[in-house]
């Protein structure tokens, strides 16, 4: 199996004065190619401090990160910007729309900048929203936003998507239609994509799920078959 992204040994300490907060304590993690993997844990476990250094929004404070070919360790300011650019798409718990543009523009905002990316509005169909292209931020729900942003992540045709509770400020039934558009474009994109989420049951839709806990991954569970978010509750 190809590996898309792998890190050796991350640390990473936050320094405030005297006190010192380990968020990462020697973690290590494997994407490979066109894999949906789960990443769960606890709130202080180190899912969103390794996930905004994999994604190249921070840096470690040692260890390492290769991303297929390219070494990100010790890159500098510009060549992380670059590396987010061109391979990265990001997925927050909170959708980041700007409210003058519609759901259209939001997307085609990421599309300018990228260097192979897809339609806007073939972008909004895959995560089912292509009928309400047209509409603004204020006119769509909380979970149709959600999805502009997926469609906004993938736009730009990443190899790399990655969700940091995409699900977080969602009721369960509007969070499985936003982790149905994850998998969909997992599936038809074939996009390497990672899930932060501290919900348990997500972790079935995953070809494997990873468990954090004090700073490392504690371990890591193969699921023998994805189950379809569709059929996932909570």
């Amino acid at each position: 199996m190809k590996t898309t992204l792998t890190a050796r040994d991350l640390t990473k300490i936050y320094r405030t004065g005297e006190v010192e907060v380990h968020a990462l304590r020697g973690a290590n993690l494997d994407l490979y190619e066109g894999e949906l993997v789960v990443i769960l844990g606890p709130s202080g476990s180190g899912k969103s401090t390794l996930l905004n250094i994999i994604g190249g929004l921070d840096a470690a404070t040692s260890g390492a990160v290769r991303f297929r070919d390219h070494e990100l360790t010790g890159a500098d300011e510009a060549d992380l910007t670059r590396f987010r650019r061109d391979h990265v798409g990001f997925v927050f718990q909170f959708y980041n729309l700007i409210p003058s543009l519609t759901a259209e523009e939001n997307v085609a905002l990421v599309t300018e900048i990228a260097q192979h990316p897809l339609e806007p509005a073939r972008a909004l169909d895959i995560v089912g929203l292509g009928e309400r292209r047209h509409h603004f931020p204020a006119q769509l729900s909380g979970g149709e936003q959600q999805r502009v942003a997926i469609a906004r992540a993938i736009a730009k045709q990443p190899e790399l998507l990655l969700c940091d509770e995409p699900t977080g400020a969602l009721d369960s039934k509007t969070g499985i239609l936003v982790l149905e558009a994850i998998d969909q474009v997992n599936r038809e994109l074939g996009t390497t994509t990672a899930v932060i989420t501290h919900n348990t049951v997500i972790g079935s839709m995953a070809d494997r799920v990873l468990h954090m806990a004090d700073g490392q991954v504690a371990r890591i569970d193969e699921n023998a078959e994805r189950q379809s978010a569709a059929g996932l509750a909570w």
